[in-house]
């Protein structure tokens, strides 16, 4: 008994660990930038929606499309006359007196059909142009779908070098509070043995506080700057993601400036091609409009069968059934209609030519845009050179004031302004990197280039 109590707990306790090992508690990422790019494109919740709508595009076309194929339809209708229709004829019919009347009922109570009708649209312009519309809403959503990926490239892009910049914010404040934090208490020994003013520990323990508080706001963002990444990727927002790319890195990567020198084909812009297909559109519905002026032919044939009694014998086998068929076309042609096509003809012309102005100045918008985004990431890159050239100095200058201040050459007060001057400095660094990250995305989403080299 006892050797049986420890073999079920051995048993247990390997099932459990077994389980343990298959469900892992809480989900663990590491991207790089590219793929975390990737990763997204895969299963964020725009790309994935993206994908739905392309295939509900897909549907809709065919819907389009049987709309001019052969359709069958069948009935069935059941008549059980509760209280039959009375006939009056003339009573002479049956030898009766003239000029009076009898009342006759024809027909039986019961009646059971089933009838199969095959239509055929032969032609409708209103058909062709719908084929027409159907392709060309496919290569909208298409594109849209293409927008969505590159918006959601831009935004995890964006995403990743924000917690990047909060990484290496939590890193320096840190390392900043540490060197405070020396200053302070040596100054604060030195004032306690009488070698030092007040002031000068007050001035340090008000900068100490300061970049403290600074550190806590700075974790606190770069928790949240976590959770919107994740989100981004389409993953639970408490996900344990680590990024391996570093902001510096990744900052000289995204500052090759080959694609400034690059030729910018307006067509590969999808805010370009997006507004071309509303052009197509509105020129769709103006041959919609014209084409409801022509005639249109459909054909049909049925086939049915029907039983008649007074009772309902209608599932015995000897039941007799009496069977029909009819072939038919209808022509519809329209004639006049009080000027009401007319008027919808010239508001479709109208929207046309809106659409066509809204085009011309879309083409300028994207080249403006396109400018815009070469000058931004031209300056990003001017900007991150001369902050690392003041983040230099402002090193120097916080070091030379260190010495000035421990050799009692200088006060405390300006090792407070060069120490601010550095942490200004550092801001301006981090914030440089990132703009060469977020400006190079902008401009790529612009040119279509979707890659993350």
């Amino acid at each position: 008994m006892k050797n049986y109590f420890w073999s079920l707990c051995f048993y247990s306790v390997f099932i459990l660990s077994a389980y343990g090992q298959d469900t892992p508690v809480s989900s663990q990422y590491s991207f790089t930038l590219e793929e975390a790019v990737e990763f997204a494109l895969e299963n964020s919740y725009q790309s994935i929606n993206a994908r739905r709508d392309v295939a509900k595009a897909l549907k809709r076309k065919w819907e389009a499309t049987a709309d001019g194929l052969p359709q069958i339809n069948g009935s069935v209708d059941y008549q059980n006359q509760l209280k039959q229709p009375v006939t009056l004829i003339p009573s002479e019919f049956f030898g009766g007196e003239e000029g009076t009347f009898s009342p006759v009922i024809f027909g039986v109570k019961q009646q059971l059909s089933a009838t199969a009708t095959l239509s055929q649209l032969i032609f409708d312009g209103s058909y062709l142009v719908g084929i027409e519309a159907a392709k060309s809403y496919s290569q909208y959503t298409d594109d849209v779908a293409e927008k969505t990926q590159l918006e959601v490239r831009k935004g995890v892009i964006n995403a990743y070098g924000n917690v990047l910049v909060a990484q290496e914010s939590v890193k320096i404040l840190k390392n900043n509070i540490a060197a405070l934090d020396k200053n302070y208490q040596e100054t604060k020994t030195i004032f306690e043995n009488g070698l030092a003013e007040e002031e000068d520990v007050e001035q340090l323990q008000i900068t100490l506080l300061q970049i403290q508080n600074q550190l806590s706001n700075t974790e606190r963002l770069e928790k949240i700057a976590m959770q919107m990444f994740n989100l981004s990727l389409g993953v639970d927002i408490n996900s344990n993601t680590v990024l391996s790319d570093t902001l510096e890195s990744l900052s000289m990567k995204k500052m090759e400036k080959s694609i400034v020198d690059k030729p910018f084909a307006i067509e590969n812009n999808i805010d370009y091609r997006l507004a071309e297909l509303f052009t197509e559109q509105t020129r769709l519905e103006l041959k919609l409009e014209k084409s409801r002026a022509l005639p249109s032919l459909s054909a049909f044939v049925n086939y049915g069968t029907t039983a008649f009694d007074n009772d309902f014998v209608f599932l015995e086998s000897e039941t007799p059934w009496f069977q029909s068929s009819i072939l038919g076309a209808s022509l519809n042609i329209p004639i006049f209609s009080s000027l009401r096509r007319s008027a919808r003809t010239q508001q479709a012309k109208i929207a046309d030519k809106q659409a066509k102005t809204d085009f011309l100045r879309t083409q300028q918008e994207i080249q403006l845009r396109y400018d815009t985004a070469i000058s931004d990431f031209k300056f990003s890159i001017e900007s991150y050179d001369t902050a690392k050239q003041n983040l230099g100095l402002a090193e120097r200058i916080e070091k030379k004031n260190q010495i000035k201040y421990s050799e009692g050459l200088g006060s405390s007060f300006e090792l407070r302004q060069a120490q601010l001057q550095l942490y200004s400095s550092q801001d301006e660094m981090l914030n440089a990197m990132l703009n060469i990250i977020n400006k190079k995305a902008e401009l790529e989403t612009i040119l279509n280039t979707p890659n993350t080299k």
